[in-house]
């Protein structure tokens, strides 16, 4: 996963560029930043560098996450300004406050309980803060010829199905759910993204990483010659120079109020 993380930020590096400029844009001066399910690292280390008066806390529930952020931290010389805390966003929090910025991309659709996690991070910040909450509307898709699109969409569809049989909360009104927990919503943006071919270097493994872990969900819930062709498609990604990634994430942008 951690490898998957990373290639997502590098193929996708103009969306989370772009996307981490307008979230920096909120933090105001001398920012303390919460990054909740950071991950590797991507947005605690592009908003380190962004802004180089900020405390960043980096949270994740996996140990080995936060061990490559750190890694990664020293390497770009930020370490003095992050902190990590391994912490599971279901239990009670431990004290990560007062910030003045928390942002929480493809993390909240994995808690038990949106609604808690959303109060939780109200408490966590000032008055007046911002919590930016980034979702996924759609998985990436990579394969261009007609039977290969066709075979991801069922792929996709079917994983849609275990994941809310799962409790997962893939597609939230967040609008509502941040409303409901005391928070103005202030802006809401969903970014389209296509990257065309040819690929960056990257590009290959993005997809075949993201082919095999789609694949080892599918256990058991797919014909066989699906899986057949799924595990073909996933080793042949690497050469070839017709794949283009296609996804979609929307954020929205929520202030607690002043009083």
């Amino acid at each position: 996963m951690a490898e998957l993380l990373d290639l997502d930020a590098e193929v996708l590096q103009d969306y989370h560029r772009d996307v981490l400029a307008w979230v920096a844009a909120q933090a105001g001066p001398r920012p303390r930043i919460v990054d909740l399910g950071a991950g590797t690292g991507t947005a605690t280390l592009e908003l380190a560098r962004r802004l180089p008066d900020a405390e960043l806390i980096a949270v994740d529930v996996a140990e080995p996450m936060l061990d490559h952020l750190r890694r990664r931290a020293r390497e770009q010389g930020v370490s003095g300004r992050v902190r990590t805390v391994q912490a599971d966003l279901d239990q009670p929090w431990p004290d990560l406050g007062p910030a003045s910025l928390i942002w929480a991309a493809n993390s909240l659709h994995h808690v038990a309980d949106p609604g808690q996690a959303l109060r939780a991070a109200f408490g966590v910040l000032r008055p007046g803060g911002v919590l930016a909450v980034s979702e996924m509307g759609s998985f990436p898709r990579f394969l261009t010829d007609e039977a290969g699109a066709a075979l991801e969409e069922r792929c996709h569809t079917e994983l849609d199905g275990a994941r809310a049989e799962a409790g997962m909360h893939m597609h939230e009104d967040w609008a509502d759910r941040l409303g409901a927990a005391g928070f103005t919503v202030a802006a809401r943006r969903q970014f389209d993204i296509v990257v065309p071919p040819p690929l960056p270097a990257a590009g290959g493994r993005y997809a075949q990483a993201s082919l095999q872990r789609m694949r080892h969900g599918l256990d058991g819930r797919m014909p066989a010659a699906d899986l057949t062709e799924l595990e073909a498609a996933a080793i042949a990604v690497l050469s070839r120079d017709d794949l283009e990634v296609r996804t979609s994430r929307t954020v929205w942008l929520a202030r607690r109020p002043t009083q």
